[in-house]
């Protein structure tokens, strides 16, 4: 199969992705929270970014690469965390940690994904990050590094936007629930999608596989938004970040930045990077777009600055490192490649990436990504 032909833009990968799936995990994967215009705001705000046009360059084969952590990167993109991700495709975790191991890009597991630090071990590449969700308790709290740090994850990230669940309504009206149950109208629509019901009746119903160590207590009365994870998180403070920065020995980065004050006292604790984001709009509807917010975080700190939230293409991509970025994490656009074409899915959505990178740069004569911000216009 010509897949180039096919399946040019990671629009057509949303779209067979949206086919292959049930809805509701459809609707996890692809909503935001209240009426989504923090989503909305994401793309038009990306949008409003002008890339002004240079000629007369000649010929150059420009250089995707860039600096990270004191590795050169092959591409100036990576895999970020999502929850539960092995519900988007059976062993997605797996799928996707492989995959940034051949890529040579980070690949970022989350604390609440179908899969423990263990279990992909041995997928993992030499850029491994594992994403915490706060624990409440100082002993669950070490024994998750530690296990993060025996699996051979080396970077570790701190999400510090969630410190309560979002309604994510749309979600909500999918019926779906955390630990997922099959009501008949869920099995209705599984028995829709014989590709992921196959490959879902050989891995299991996923859950929360990392948690298993740490819950006693009954969800029931959870909401159905929340999950397994709610009853240990809380919502961290200064003093938490200093603990987890004295504990972890290696790249530590906190995620869900959206204030200048905010990185500068980040930087002051020691944390080695800035994640710039809104949580993809999943969170809070009232945010602003992360591109917004971009230019202040980068004014008030010498960090490298991660970067995510509505990113769909190379050209996106250029726009956050015009604006200031030095790496960008896609999350959901990974699993739209997997949803749609299985295992094959991240490798060409890589290759959409680069071939969207160097097109892009060609256009504005950029031969690296360090001269961007020469070419930047808001004027469209």
């Amino acid at each position: 199969m010509d897949l180039t032909s096919r399946y040019p833009a990671l629009s057509d990968l949303r779209a067979r992705a949206q086919r292959r799936i049930p809805k509701f995990v459809w609707e996890y994967l692809d909503s935001g929270t209240g009426t989504e215009a923090a989503k909305a705001r994401n793309r038009a705000a990306l949008d409003r970014i002008g890339m002004i046009p240079s000629v007369l360059h000649g010929e150059f084969d420009p250089d995707l690469s860039t600096e990270l952590f004191g590795h050169q990167m092959p591409l100036p993109v990576g895999i970020a965390p999502v929850g539960m991700s092995g519900l988007m495709w059976p062993n997605a975790e797996r799928h996707l940690a492989r995959a940034g191991a051949r890529l040579g890009i980070p690949y970022s597991l989350s604390t609440v994904a179908t899969a423990a630090p263990e279990d992909i071990q041995s997928d993992l590449g030499t850029h491994a990050w594992f994403q915490m969700y706060p624990p409440r308790d100082e002993g669950i709290r070490t024994d998750m590094l530690n296990r993060a740090r025996a699996a051979g994850f080396k970077t570790l990230v701190l999400t510090v936007d969630v410190p309560v669940a979002s309604r994510r309504e749309r979600q909500t009206r999918s019926g779906l629930t955390n630990p997922p149950k099959l009501t008949p109208r869920l099995l209705a629509q599984v028995a829709q999608r014989p590709a992921w019901a196959m490959g879902m009746a050989r891995t299991g119903m996923p859950h929360m596989r990392m948690l298993d160590a740490y819950t006693t207590k009954a969800t029931a009365n959870l909401p159905v938004t929340a999950h397994v994870g709610y009853l240990l998180r809380t919502s961290p403070d200064w003093d938490y970040v200093s603990w987890l920065r004295d504990a972890w020995e290696g790249p530590f980065v906190i995620k869900g930045i959206m204030r200048g004050p905010d990185a500068e006292r980040l930087e002051e604790l020691g944390v080695d990077a800035i994640w710039v984001s809104n949580h993809a709009g999943r969170q809070f509807d009232g945010a602003p777009a992360t591109i917004e917010v971009l230019p202040d975080v980068r004014r008030a700190t010498k960090l490298p600055i991660i970067f995510d939230s509505g990113v769909e293409g190379g050209l996106d991509i250029l726009r956050a490192m015009a604006m200031g970025a030095s790496f960008v994490m896609m999350g959901r656009a990974w699993h739209y490649a997997l949803a749609a074409l299985g295992p094959d899915g991240p490798d060409h959505l890589a290759h959409i990436l680069r071939e969207d990178l160097k097109s892009c740069m060609g256009q504005i004569g950029a031969r690296t990504l360090g001269n961007l911000p020469d070419v930047l216009t808001h004027e469209v």
